[in-house]
């Protein structure tokens, strides 16, 4: 039989995932989580994960230089697929209590500060807060994550507007490559729930073919089988936020918003030229309540930004991947 894999499942924000070290994970790592989650599989029933991407996803931490170092992965549902292509914010906000509780980072006071290093698409940093009361991780408080800037330019194409299948566009990319599309612009109000987005085959088929097109422009390549850029709809504000969103990640529609793009949603309104500039502001909206992100700019660079997102452990024991077949084990 094949043996059990340490893992702890969390929430992490709006998404669920499975955490790692990656000193427990095999060299064949890949197909390893493919079997775990239950991929190739719509619902993934023969694995732990819950047959969409905003489940699917699984964070891989390690001892690092200064910190830990955090690994994102995306298991796509319906498909043998890891993706390696992003990383993820809200999942983020479960490495800081992981490495605690693995012992990677020593409790240090009521509230711990763990540095976290991000390696994927490009290296960064982010600093994760959590709330130690009594030397122990508490999931009852949030955790503030910040995201310390510098030089790099948020605007990738090097312009405020661009166009792209005939829709004026701001790409801009501070922590996740998203594409700013006026929700009118191609034809919606922005206040439509995820399931009657999906539903609008018209409407996808549009978006698709913006982030074919930002994608080169981004410097992404050909992004066809990639899950970045994101296409994030915007409209105006409805409960006092800085604007409302509806993002394609990229061919679902998000419940939420993850943080990263919640930031970059963030930067590219606050930014005067764009195809939405908001003013001033903090709460990023979207279809499962506000996202309070800050952010200060140096005109087209991110000096610093900041979240509070909250985490919680699920459960912690070993996880046994289906057995090594050519397809997912017969029900």
């Amino acid at each position: 039989m094949t043996a059990g894999i340490r893992c702890m499942q969390m929430r992490g924000g709006t998404s669920k995932g499975a955490f790692f070290l990656a000193q427990d994970l095999p060299g064949d790592r890949d197909d390893v989580l493919v079997r775990i989650m239950g991929s190739p599989g719509e619902h993934q029933v023969d694995g732990i994960g819950g047959g969409h991407p905003l489940t699917s996803k699984v964070a891989v931490v390690a001892p690092g230089d200064h910190g830990v170092d955090y690994l994102f992965l995306q298991v796509v549902p319906d498909r043998p697929v890891v993706s390696a292509a992003q990383t993820c914010g809200n999942l983020l906000a479960g490495v800081g209590p992981f490495a605690i509780e693995r012992g990677l980072v020593p409790v240090a006071g009521a509230r711990t500060e763990v540095r976290i290093r991000l390696v994927n698409p490009h290296e960064s940093w982010a600093v994760a807060k959590v709330p130690t009361p009594g030397g122990e991780v508490s999931y009852e408080d949030g955790i503030e994550l910040t995201f310390p800037g510098g030089d790099r330019e948020i605007f990738p194409t090097g312009r405020r507007v661009d166009r792209f299948a005939g829709v004026e566009v701001t790409c801009v990319d501070a922590g996740m490559p998203v594409v700013l599309v006026r929700a009118e612009d191609v034809g919606v109000a922005g206040t439509e729930s995820p399931e009657q987005l999906e539903a609008d085959d018209e409407l996808r088929a549009i978006v698709e073919k913006i982030r074919l097109e930002a994608g080169p422009a981004m410097g992404l390549g050909d992004v066809r089988e990639s899950t970045v850029p994101k296409v994030s709809l915007l409209s105006a504000p409805r409960h006092g936020g800085l604007v409302s969103t509806r993002t394609f990640i990229p061919h679902r529609v998000h419940a939420a918003i993850g943080v990263l793009g919640a930031v970059s949603v963030a930067a590219g309104v606050r930014t005067p030229g764009t195809v939405f500039p908001a003013g001033e502001g903090a709460g990023v909206e979207h279809p499962g309540g506000t996202a309070t992100v800050s952010v200060e700019l140096d005109e087209t660079r991110m000096r610093s930004s900041s979240v509070v997102r909250t985490a919680r452990k699920l459960a912690d024991g070993l996880v046994w991947p289906r057995p090594a077949t050519k397809g997912p084990a017969p029900c």
